[in-house]
């Protein structure tokens, strides 16, 4: 009896492990597909996906690629490099903006339209202080129309922002994200920050500098400048220049070439000097001769005698804890005007009137 269950199981056991097997080849026989398979239909786009669509197709022919021949030091015998940006068209007249550092070494500027035209371009003007550049097309005609442009006043953290680029050279890319944060301050090459910078989670990644980012309108509210990522790609953490910065800065570039740069002639020390003294304000550590502030009896460290000079503490009656404080007085004031500096001196505090000048000036 024994014997019988035993082989019993063990012919169970072979015919369960003959159905495993052969499985595959009989759902291949019964159930495989060897021709087209019908397409399932679908329902209409969400309104999200209509207006992002649209958008596309309503901007994308106005942003640019901008293709640079860099300069180097023998570039006329074949050195040098390439880089690669993203820019829109401004107006009819042909200008292009761009950030400052797609172009700031360039022997030869190409502009791409998403029609696949190539123009040659020049730079009309560079604002380093705002990381923005202006370029003009050799031929404006049959230009797509310019990007609408909105205003940065009004955003809020949480709305809908869309950047369209070039993202590692892939021309006409799309993504979209929300304001994360607002009132970013963002370092520029030309020594000073940009207030106000929009902070983005849309993908921004090199290749997208001096593209737009636009609200759900379609409208420019800032020009992506700069991602932060340790790796060097996107990491949900990208920023743009707010467009009410850029439709100041951008007309200045058009019709001068350059931006004035309000000053006062000094030389600020590093913030971790103050920190370390113990003091709130801006170090003096130098005092550029004939300039406003010197007139204005500002000193800056006196080396000998291991001393330092004025504490910048406020400006036109606010208080001033970090350069960028100033700067922002300063610029809303504008060349010029008159600004009311508080300054403490060994103790004491003094209130002098100081004309702004235009410290980029040659």
């Amino acid at each position: 009896m024994s014997d019988r269950l035993t082989r019993f199981l063990l012919l169970v056991a072979v015919v369960l492990l003959a159905i495993t097997a052969a499985q595959p080849l009989v759902d291949r026989w019964l159930f495989a597909t060897d021709t087209p398979r019908p397409v399932a239909p679908r329902a209409d786009l969400t309104d999200l996906e209509k207006s992002s669509v649209q958008l596309f197709r309503t901007i994308a022919p106005s942003v640019v690629q901008v293709a640079v021949q860099t300069a180097g030091m023998g570039a006329g015998a074949g050195e040098g490099g390439a880089a690669s940006g993203t820019g829109f068209v401004w107006d009819a007249a042909g200008h292009v903006v761009t950030n400052n550092h797609v172009v700031e070494n360039a022997g030869v500027i190409a502009v791409r339209f998403a029609s696949g035209r190539v123009v040659r371009a020049d730079i009309v003007g560079r604002a380093p202080n705002y990381d923005l550049a202006v370029l003009r097309l050799e031929s404006s005609a049959s230009l797509p129309p310019p990007v609408p442009v909105g205003t940065s006043a009004d955003l809020a953290v949480g709305q809908l922002a869309y950047a369209i680029g070039n993202p590692f050279g892939l021309d006409q890319s799309l993504s979209f994200g929300i304001i994360s944060a607002l009132k970013r301050r963002l370092p520029t090459a030309g020594g000073r920050e940009i207030a106000d910078v929009i902070q983005t989670d849309a993908a921004i990644n090199p290749g997208n500098s001096g593209g737009p980012l636009l609200d759900s309108a379609g409208r420019l509210i800032g020009v992506n400048t700069a991602i932060f990522s340790p790796s060097g790609a996107n990491a949900g953490i990208g920023f743009a220049i707010p467009v009410d910065v850029v439709n100041r800065v951008v007309p200045q570039l058009i019709r001068a070439g350059r931006v004035p740069t309000p000053g006062i002639g000094i030389m600020a020390a590093d913030e971790s000097i103050a920190t370390r003294l113990g003091l709130t304000g801006i170090v003096v550590a130098g005092v550029v001769p004939g300039s406003p502030a010197a007139r204005a009896g500002l000193t800056g460290f006196d080396r000998r005698a291991g001393t330092i000079g004025d504490v910048i503490v406020k400006a036109d009656g606010k208080p001033v804890r970090h350069l960028s404080d100033l700067t922002d007085v300063l610029e809303a004031r504008g060349v010029g005007a008159t600004i009311a500096l508080t300054t403490n001196r060994g103790g004491s505090e003094r209130r002098v009137e100081i004309t702004i000048a235009d410290i980029g000036e040659r």
